[in-house]
């Protein structure tokens, strides 16, 4: 019941993550969080807390920012190396009502320049690691304080000398305003800032909060997303207050993660699709590190219907199910799709699932060509409601042209079958002429050649759909069986085979399909 209180209360006055430790903690202070690896900026926390002490440190850690010198409605940079602290300093940082820009740890030192110019001088919170990728950045110039989470570091102020510092009142930013901001995946260049206030993260939570109604009992949730990505920030606020035990991952390595699971028994996952993609091997593991799992939840890209098909099926639980979910970050969860063990494999990965329970996002799909939008004539995805990004920070006109009223234009194409399921063909700018959707190709030939690991069709230096692959341990692809998979798709190139470890990807492990369509601009013999 005090969950359903503090969920009320979030939907009335917004989410603010600085507050959400403590709220949480007044729902059940004994919820336990374990970590999977240490925290930089709290080394001797241990990896096993409760909700109530993860509260306490985020308190002390606002303390320490203030006593910095960070106030309110000032921007703060958080950019270091990958850790579960990332979220509980963002948390600190909108305790005392300052604006915390979240950046991958995947970004290079040019982009995060242009970024912090973007931003106007912010406070820069990173890591000794960090600072060194940062080396040719005029960071004196392009930022208001250097803060580092430990350590000493020249010109930069550690908040390991501020420990003790006194605790200061809570500060919330106001409803309609910036209070976190995030950014794209940047496949399309230099990634935008997303800016997202109480309201609309707030009303984020509302169709992921009635999935998790689905689960009667207090088991763990494993969550394995990046830190930085506002996903997180309802993947945490949801888990916590619904009072489940939390098991927050950074490693991905499957051999790793098998342990994890082993030991923690975790009742439902939250991952990346391509990190489920690489786990999925796991269900051959006699050990069954995926038998506790009821269910298994993916947002950010759609997944193939053979992955998910195996790891239901390595589910020792009744009535498991693959909850996906459609959306991006400047529109929070679109629409949803449950699939089930014994029919995920006969499911049409383009179809991305239905628009949610009431006070949801409402879904359109508008004509590209004035021709009804259709499988073969495919329209342009639009979404509206409360949930909304209400900006990019510093590029308002780039915003602007997504958006029609109410209505917000994701850039991907599709079309809603007549029992209104909305089907995604394609990223506007993936198109392929001649191909009705790469995706759907990709979806087919995976679930047929499960020596494949990815196949991302990309445009060729004739706009020839080419088929780029990765096998498992990059063996050898058999051409006869490659042929015999691609027969329905005569258009196909020939298969270009590289390292898995060679595909340019995003923060979210996403393909930069337009990266890797450079890579074969030109023809094999202007290579040379």
């Amino acid at each position: 019941m005090k969950g359903s209180i503090a969920y009320r209360s979030i939907l009335k006055r917004g989410l603010h993550i600085g507050l959400l430790p403590e709220m949480a903690a007044a729902v059940n202070p004994s919820t336990p969080i374990t970590l999977d690896h240490d925290l930089d900026v709290l080394p001797g926390a241990g990896r096993h807390l409760t909700v109530a002490q993860y509260a306490g440190h985020v308190e002390d850690l606002a303390a320490r920012l203030w006593a910095a010198g960070v106030r309110p409605g000032e921007h703060v940079v958080l950019y270091k190396r990958a850790n579960a602290d990332h979220w509980m300093l963002a948390a600190a940082v909108s305790r005392i009502g300052a604006v915390v820009v979240n950046l991958s740890p995947a970004l290079d030192a040019a982009t995060v320049a242009v970024l912090l110019e973007r931003l106007g001088r912010p406070s820069l919170l990173t890591d000794a690691g960090k600072l060194d990728v940062l080396a040719e950045v005029a960071l004196a110039e392009l930022t208001a304080r250097v803060m580092v989470v430990a350590g000493q570091r020249p010109g930069a102020i550690s908040l390991a000398d501020l420990a003790g510092s006194p605790r200061v009142r809570p500060v919330l930013r106001p409803l309609d305003e910036a209070a976190v901001i995030t950014h794209t995946s940047g496949t399309t260049g230099i990634p935008k800032l997303v800016v997202h206030t109480p309201r609309t993260q707030g009303m984020r939570l509302i169709p992921q909060w009635r999935l998790l109604s689905l689960m009667r009992k207090k088991e763990t949730v494993a969550i394995h997303v990046p830190f930085v990505h506002s996903r997180m920030v309802a993947a945490m606020s949801l888990a916590l207050l619904k009072e489940f035990p939390v098991l927050l991952m950074r490693e991905a390595d499957p051999a790793a993660v098998a342990e994890q699971l082993l030991e923690h028994r975790p009742a439902l996952i939250e991952a990346l699709p391509n990190s489920l993609m690489e786990w999925e091997h796991l269900a051959d593991d006699p050990r069954a590190p995926f038998g506790s799992v009821k269910v298994f939840s993916s947002t950010f890209d759609a997944i193939h219907p053979g992955t998910m098909s195996r790891l239901l099926k390595a589910s020792d639980r009744r009535g498991a199910l693959f909850f996906q979910i459609y959306g991006q970050s400047e529109v929070g969860p679109a629409v949803g799709r449950a699939y089930f063990r014994h029919s995920a494999h006969k499911a049409n990965g383009r179809c991305v699932g239905w628009p949610m329970p009431l006070g949801a996002a409402r879904i359109r799909v508008v004509s590209r060509n004035g021709q009804p939008p259709s499988q073969e004539s495919p329209g342009f995805i639009e979404v509206a409601w409360d949930g909304l990004a209400p900006a990019y920070f510093a590029e308002q006109d780039r915003y602007d042209t997504n958006r029609n009223g109410d209505w917000w234009r994701t850039g991907d194409v599709g079309y809603r079958t007549r029992f209104g399921c909305l089907h995604m063909l394609d990223r506007e700018v993936d198109m392929i002429a001649g191909v009705r959707s790469s995706l759907e190709i990709e979806d087919v030939v995976l679930g047929r050649l499960p020596e494949l690991t990815e196949l991302v069709v990309v445009a060729g230096p004739d706009a020839e759909p080419v088929p780029v692959i990765c096998t498992v341990d990059d063996k050898p692809l058999d051409q006869t069986r490659w042929r015999a998979a691609v027969a329905a798709f005569p258009q196909l190139a020939d298969p270009v085979q590289i390292p898995q470890a060679e595909l340019p990807r995003t923060a979210t492990l996403k393909v930069q399909r337009l990266a890797l369509a450079d890579r074969f601009a030109k023809k094999p013999a202007d290579r040379t």
